[in-house]
């Protein structure tokens, strides 16, 4: 029996790294990734969204649609969400 690694099963579902297909897909996990993110610190903290929204300047909607990945969200407002409304800090990396 020969096992299949989970780069192999990207690769025959989305392609190879660097196609389209495979880039859109990563860069949408991405994107869920951070609401997912947002969303256990948020709970963690024992916070609700409206609770989040308040502490951050924003509006309970907001916080629903960038935790389910149905918003993008600004920079400016991303720093404000876990800085301001979960008391963290935000850090970027980039990889090339």
């Amino acid at each position: 029996m020969k096992l299949t690694s989970f780069d192999e099963l990207l690769d025959k579902q989305y392609g190879k790294k660097g196609t389209k297909k495979r880039d859109d897909f990563e860069n949408g996990f991405e994107e869920f990734k951070l609401g997912m993110l947002i969303q256990k610190a948020r709970l963690e903290r024992g916070l609700t969204q409206e609770q989040l929204a308040e502490k951050c300047g924003t509006n309970k909607s907001y916080i629903s649609k960038v935790e389910n990945n149905i918003k993008d969200v600004r920079l400016s407002t991303l720093q404000k969400i876990v800085e301001k409304g979960l008391g963290g800090k935000l850090e970027l990396g980039i990889s090339l």
